[in-house]
């Protein structure tokens, strides 16, 4: 119920549902016909928008992604027909009818994958290119792609707006890419699946906890990327590391509280995904090719092989982490070696290194990890401390009630329970 005490509209909450599962199609599919990021952007909230006044008088159409397709191409054709400077384009579009031969596609088939290699152009920066696609395909909003680049809304917003104005400046042709294109792009196309994964895995939005759609189309397409680059073992690496990730999704929640890799019920874990994530590991090991996929699926490897949290072979995972800091010297890799240092040498070795480390202060994690740092020290105040300023960093719903019930398990600061 609505705070005016009227009944949720549903066909809104279908809008918004069929948004976030066809955004990255929608888009797709208009800048591939009409040559036009800004149209296609357009025209698309175009559509959303006149969904939400026909399909709450209406109702709700049988097919509600065909029917946002459908009129977001023709409010595309209006627009183009109303500038006059865009004559040419409009009259291209006209001639894409649906009735048309299908459109030639280069190497890559799919709509939204192939999109994802026409946008990281090598005359973008790769974080231009990843930041662009992620908002172009990904479904994901500015301010949850400036969390996982570390950086402010605003200035992501920046980002993807010079993004687009260079490829208008320098009239970037929106070119079907070939086979020879692909290899020189395939860095941004796998951080922008592996970007998308992250947030279907654990949203970090206040929306819900786990988005298994975008999970689930990351790694259809990053399946698609290894079919059309076999060679590719960083593919495979990133394919692993999503299905072996990915067999743990229904342990990862547990009445809306998340729950810890350490307390998860390895019974719900997908064993099927498992053991082929575990076959592609070996593949790319023996290849001996290392990168950063490939180490980051190696250490969920140990993870899963292990038959409790106690089994893990902590030692190892320390030993992959600092092979894979020299691939991927992030703040996120650095955290998770502290985590891994922790289980092999203390607690108080770990906050040693946590305390030199540059990792910016709104990344919700480092505040986690000290809290429970500190608990293991039994310094409660500490805990309790940074318990309440992870709080503050994190939207998730799940995350904040897991947070929640640690820093209250701790009882009156000063007297760990």
């Amino acid at each position: 119920m609505s705070e005016s005490g009227a009944a949720p509209d549903p066909a809104r909450s279908t809008v918004e549902e069929t948004f976030r599962a066809e955004y990255g199609r929608l888009v797709a599919a208009l800048t591939q016909r009409f040559g036009d990021l800004d149209v296609a952007e357009d025209a698309a909230s175009e559509a959303v928008l006149i969904a939400l006044e026909k399909w709450s008088r209406d109702g709700v159409p049988p097919n509600p992604g065909a029917w946002l397709l459908t009129t977001a191409k023709n409010r595309a054709i209006d627009r183009l027909r109303r500038e006059s400077q865009r004559e040419a384009k409009y009259r291209q579009a006209w001639l894409l009818h649906d009735d048309t031969p299908a459109e030639p596609t280069g190497a890559v088939a799919d709509d939204q994958l192939r999109l994802m290699f026409i946008c990281c152009h090598p005359v973008l920066s790769q974080q231009a290119q990843v930041a662009l696609t992620l908002r172009l395909l990904g479904g994901l909003t500015v301010s949850e792609i400036a969390r996982a680049f570390f950086v402010t809304d605003t200035t992501m917003g920046q980002r993807i707006t010079r993004a687009k104005k260079k490829i208008a400046d320098e009239q970037i042709p929106f070119e079907l890419p070939q086979a020879e294109d692909l290899p020189a792009r395939l860095d941004g196309v796998l951080a922008v699946l592996f970007l998308i994964f992250n947030e279907g895995y654990l949203s970090v939005s206040d929306g819900p906890p786990v988005r298994a759609e975008l999970s689930t189309e990351a790694i259809r397409l990053t399946r698609l990327v290894v079919s059309l680059l076999p060679d590719s073992y960083e593919a495979k690496g990133l394919l692993a590391l999503m299905l072996l990730t990915e067999a743990r999704r229904h342990a990862r929640v547990a009445d809306g509280v998340v729950v810890v890799l350490a307390e998860q019920d390895r019974k719900r874990w997908d064993s099927g995904l498992i053991v082929e994530g575990h076959a592609l590991v070996r593949e790319c090991l023996a290849h001996n090719t290392p990168g950063r996929y490939q180490i980051l699926a190696a250490i969920n490897a140990v993870h899963t092989d292990a038959s409790s949290a106690a089994d893990t072979d902590w030692a190892q995972i320390v030993a992959l982490y600092e092979q894979l800091m020299h691939y991927d010297p992030s703040p996120i890799v650095a955290l998770n070696r502290v985590v891994a240092v922790a289980e092999v040498r203390g607690p108080a070795a770990a906050l040693e290194i946590i305390d030199s480390l540059q990792i910016p202060g709104h990344y919700h994690a480092v505040h986690v990890v000290r809290a429970e740092l500190y608990r293991r020290l039994g310094q409660t105040a500490e805990a309790h401390e940074f318990y309440n300023t992870a709080l503050q960093y994190t939207d998730n719903t799940a995350q904040r009630a897991y947070l929640a019930r640690r820093r209250d398990e701790l009882g009156a600061i000063g007297h760990e329970p």
